[in-house]
């Protein structure tokens, strides 16, 4: 049984979700000790899967150039002739979404919308049916449960809520003989068509801890900030930057959760500057990167060498602020995605069994193309969401 690298969104997807929490004062460290824990935990590391997402970051991935959605990496090509379908204009495509409960998803699903109004345009499908379980594994098993008894899905797209509650109900969907794709975050089943998803969150943590490293001087303080605990692709994330800062010489004074709420992480980090020098802010997701930079506005201190996302408020403060910063991604392209490998699917095309999509981090030399392409976008837009050349665009995206 293969068990997916990807088994949950991207953590920037979870910041709305989140309620906000009091603001005590930080301990030092997670754990109430002087400095962070800097051995990753082993419920958390895998040292194999570590080296492959690392070692994935430099593969050039197959596919179009100028279409990231597309392309895969290491692809091993699942044949699909059986579900070829005879009029794929009148297939009906059936989409069970885990929610559109924070901007990462509702930028996504905006994309994916569009895609399927191309698709439609060109005759590659027909109906599309969405279901939204608002975040609840019970809802979302019945509604997927809703698509087999209906029989009238000729492909079923899953976005599961949670990995092993959802495994059953995904496994029913495959036994109901129609093709299944699953992307974003996984099952614990090799049972559909294809899987889809980023390279993963070890990369993901990887990208940002390696950007401090090279961009602080030996010594220099930095602290993690991060959404909660237990959760399976933000516990990688901070896994790899464990491993990473652990081999280095910076010193990591404390990792926060911050529950993703602005007002906590401002607190946090004013309290920590409060304490002495941060010269680094790691984060595990950076949309809520601008609420700590204005901690250090209001000490007075100079900006921090910092690790956010590719959420338009945050490129958009390092831009306007001159900052030394990277925005690791998980690529919201991916919402195309998955309805392309249904109409490949229905059109009998081979598709990749895993499809790993390209997870590049934005840098400094690409921030200006970033913003230019995304002039037009509110603040809480994802940068690489891939939309340029859809229908809508940039109506779709900028009234949502």
């Amino acid at each position: 049984m293969r068990v997916p690298r990807v088994l949950l969104a991207g953590a920037a997807g979870l910041t709305l979700m989140l309620t906000a929490c009091t603001t005590d004062a930080p301990e030092d460290g997670a754990s109430g000790e002087e400095g962070a824990e800097l051995t990753p935990n082993e419920e958390w590391f895998d040292q194999a899967e570590y080296d492959t997402q690392l070692a994935q970051r430099e593969i050039t991935p197959e596919g179009p150039e100028d279409e990231p959605w597309m392309q895969a990496i290491e692809p091993e090509w699942a044949d699909t002739s059986e579900f070829a379908h005879d009029a794929p204009e009148d297939a009906t495509l059936c989409f069970s979404n885990a929610s559109v409960s924070n901007p990462w998803r509702v930028t996504g699903f905006i994309t994916m919308e569009q895609q399927v109004e191309a698709l439609q345009e060109e005759g590659a499908i027909g109906d599309f049916r969405v279901s939204d379980a608002a975040d609840d594994d019970n809802q979302q098993i019945s509604d997927i449960q809703a698509f087999v008894d209906s029989g009238d899905c000729d492909a079923i797209i899953i976005s599961p809520s949670t990995t092993a509650t959802l495994t059953p109900a995904v496994e029913t969907a495959c036994e109901s003989g129609v093709p299944v794709v699953v992307f974003d975050r996984g099952v614990n089943s090799d049972c559909m068509v294809t899987f889809i998803h980023p390279i993963g969150g070890y990369a993901y943590g990887a990208d940002a801890a390696e950007f401090l490293v090279d961009n602080l001087e030996p010594g220099s303080n930095v602290l993690a900030l991060r959404i909660l605990p237990g959760v399976d692709v933000l516990e990688h994330r901070w896994a790899a930057a464990q491993e990473i800062f652990g081999g280095s010489e910076l010193n990591v004074v404390a990792d926060e959760f911050t529950e993703g709420d602005g007002a906590k992480i401002k607190d946090l980090v004013s309290q920590h500057l409060q304490r002495g020098e941060i010269d680094g802010i790691w984060m595990d997701a950076g949309d809520g990167a601008v609420a700590g930079l204005e901690a250090f506005e209001d000490a007075g201190q100079p900006y921090p060498v910092i690790a956010g996302e590719d959420e338009l408020s945050f490129m958009r403060k390092w831009d306007e602020e001159g900052l030394t910063a990277i925005a690791p991604v998980y690529s919201n392209f991916q919402w195309r995605t998955p309805v392309l490998a249904a109409s490949m699917i229905l059109a009998g095309e081979e598709v990749p069994s895993e499809w790993v999509l390209p997870q590049a981090p934005i840098t400094q030399d690409d921030l200006p193309e970033y913003l230019e392409r995304n002039d037009e976008m509110p603040s809480l837009h994802y940068a690489k969401f891939g939309g340029e050349d859809l229908p809508g665009f940039p109506e779709a995206w900028t009234d949502r």
